[in-house]
């Protein structure tokens, strides 16, 4: 008997398409309600999820037959994996298939801080000419601290191996990770010989707001920071009393705390005073949690996870 996958968020066709291909069948209902997915559950083997509905025990509890949730993406945040997998449902990800674009990303908002790009067009289209004043800084030479060495942080690590840079890696679940674009390095090295510091973590309970005002007191320089991993790592508030201090240098953002959770708009209601702040900096970088958005992220995402859920559940 074929599978019957259920997907509530819109994917590349190359995703269905493929399980379809296998034997699966797949129904596309990407604007149901929470309300209608907890009513239909139960019929579903599998179901295919990027960020609009959190998948908690409640939810969980409805998909009787499930055997698989997959999230096409790297985060697994909205889903409640420990009490997935204890009901026996596999969770599949597929973060292989944008950590290419992160690591782009990453360099390039880096760079176009380091070098005032963004400021130095905005003069130049105001008929400004100002030279000294965008005076930038080189990447090469410093050193730079990548905390998470997962498929993110190894990509990054790559990105940089042109730049001349010294690059410090670490992770507190791996060990014996030194490759030949990162050396294994402790919190407290990094936090000694840091120049910038670039954020490649899971959101979990113990890392949010993980990087806070007596993280960054703990750095021996003044640093730059990049957070293209989730927003409530970092607190906002702590990142601009440090900015304002001189402690963080700059800070490149792709993503803020103030997302709401499907990570689509910013939260409703009041715009807090600390977004409005981060507004008002030139020596912040943001942009709209786009990181791992590209064309060809999007096509590779699709196939890393129909891969990896047919390898598991393809009929024979």
């Amino acid at each position: 008997m074929s599978l019957l996958i259920l997907f509530i968020d819109s994917n590349h066709d190359i995703l269905h398409e493929s399980l379809v291909k296998s034997g699966m069948k797949c129904d596309l209902n990407y604007h149901w309600t929470r309300e209608e997915i907890e009513s239909h559950l139960h019929l579903y083997d599998g179901i295919v999820i990027r960020s609009r509905i959190k998948l908690d025990k409640a939810l969980i509890d409805k998909g009787t037959k499930l055997k698989f949730i997959a999230r096409a993406g790297a985060g697994m945040e909205n889903i409640d994996v420990e009490y997935a997998r204890s009901k026996g449902i596999a969770c599949i990800n597929s973060p292989e298939g944008n950590k290419d674009a992160v690591a782009e990303h990453a360099i390039g908002m880096l760079l176009a801080l380091f070098n005032n790009l963004c400021r130095a067009n905005r003069e130049v289209r105001e008929g400004k000419w100002i030279r000294e004043g965008n005076r930038g800084l080189e990447l090469m030479g410093k050193t730079v601290g990548i905390i998470g060495y997962g498929n993110m942080g190894m990509a990054f690590a790559l990105r940089l191996k042109g730049f001349d840079v010294k690059v410090l890696a670490y992770d507190k679940y791996k060990n014996n990770f030194t490759d030949s674009f990162a050396t294994e390095s402790s919190l407290v090295q990094i936090q000694k010989e840091a120049d910038i510091v670039s954020l490649h973590v899971p959101l979990t309970p113990e890392t949010e707001y993980m990087v806070n005002d007596s993280f960054l007191q703990k750095f021996k320089k003044d640093i730059f920071i990049i957070n293209t991993a989730r927003g409530k790592v970092l607190n906002t508030a702590d990142l601009l009393m440090n900015i304002e201090r001189g402690k963080v240098r700059g800070a490149c953002l792709d993503v803020l705390e103030f997302e709401s959770g499907s990570f689509e708009d910013l939260q409703k209601g009041n715009r807090p005073a600390a977004f409005d702040q981060l507004l008002l900096s030139d020596k912040v970088m943001l942009t709209p949690h786009i990181a791992g958005w590209t064309q060809e992220s999007n096509r590779k995402i699709a196939e890393v996870l129909a891969g990896k859920i047919i390898a598991q559940f393809s009929p024979k």
